[in-house]
């Protein structure tokens, strides 16, 4: 705006109406060039200072293990299983002393029978808004609870589905998540299973966690598993898999979702997401 109002100012200035015309159309390029250099710096984030980051993710971290806990009493209590999966949540994440407390009094918070889970995830949206990627990851995270005991009930889905609602995400796109999430659901079922056999022979894998290694021929993967972790069906091109590939792993880029305010110790979520992405391209294309 400012580019297009100098640039005809000074333009008309040094060269009337013709001057005032070429600066008009320069001060637009200007403008052009100066919002895609703001949005590639993050737009308005890029102004947030530390605090209003470590807010913005103590909000995340305590919504996320609220939520978890409301779904995790959806059947109307919380089994040894998911209140082991919230556990093992934790120790994914690395969780100790007072962080640890934290979540476990906002997980009980959500068990309470007076939680608010439209007011929650609606509070959630508001400081979130935009960031659909973040929106999208803690949707995943919720799914992954609902999913720890290997069945998706029925109560479950329904919450997830209003928590999708609540979110901003249309249905379409909430079954196409919720179906991607149980491919990845079962290709790290099958790969722990792989892994087990591996070292009860005595051997390693050649997949580790963390290494974004691609999946070893020899673990069963199969090409319609592949396309359904990158949330394709069978007959796409293969060009449609790289568009998939590459969205899917901008969507779940670790450093970005940290910058956007996802807590640094839900990092490791992000970062396993990824290498299942990775490792389901990368059998795509030794398969091509």
């Amino acid at each position: 705006m400012w580019g297009k109002i100098l640039g005809f100012c000074f333009g008309f200035m040094f060269g009337k109406i013709f001057g005032a015309i070429l600066g008009l159309y320069l001060g637009h390029l200007f403008d052009k060039s100066l919002k895609s250099n703001f949005d590639k710096a993050g737009g308005f984030s890029s102004l947030f200072n530390d605090a209003d980051v470590n807010e913005r993710q103590a909000l995340f971290f305590s919504s996320c293990f609220a939520v978890m806990g409301h779904i995790a009493k959806s059947n109307g209590r919380v089994s040894e299983v998911h209140i082991k999966a919230a556990n093992l949540f934790m120790d994914e994440m690395g969780l100790k002393g007072e962080e640890r407390r934290e979540a476990q009094q906002a997980f009980q918070s959500g068990k309470e029978g007076d939680f608010s889970l439209k007011e929650t995830v609606h509070d959630f949206k508001e400081r979130f808004a935009k960031r659909n990627d973040l929106m999208q990851l803690f949707l995943e995270i919720q799914i992954q609870m609902a999913f720890s005991d290997g069945v998706l009930a029925e109560q479950e889905k329904q919450l997830l589905a209003e928590v999708s609602k609540q979110l901003g995400i249309s249905k379409t796109h909430f079954a196409f998540v919720l179906k991607r999430y149980q491919a990845e659901f079962n290709f790290r079922k099958q790969q722990q299973r792989f892994n087990q056999q591996q070292q009860s022979q005595g051997q390693s894998s050649s997949y580790r966690e963390g290494s974004g290694h691609h999946v070893p021929p020899n673990n069963n993967m199969n090409r319609t598993q592949a396309l359904a972790l990158l949330g394709l069906n069978d007959g796409v091109t293969e060009r449609e898999i790289k568009v998939a590939y590459r969205k899917l792993m901008s969507q779940h880029h670790p450093d970005k979702l940290v910058s956007q305010g996802l807590p640094k110790h839900m990092m490791e979520l992000a970062v396993k997401k990824s290498q299942d992405i990775q490792a389901a391209y990368e059998y795509l294309k030794k398969a091509a």
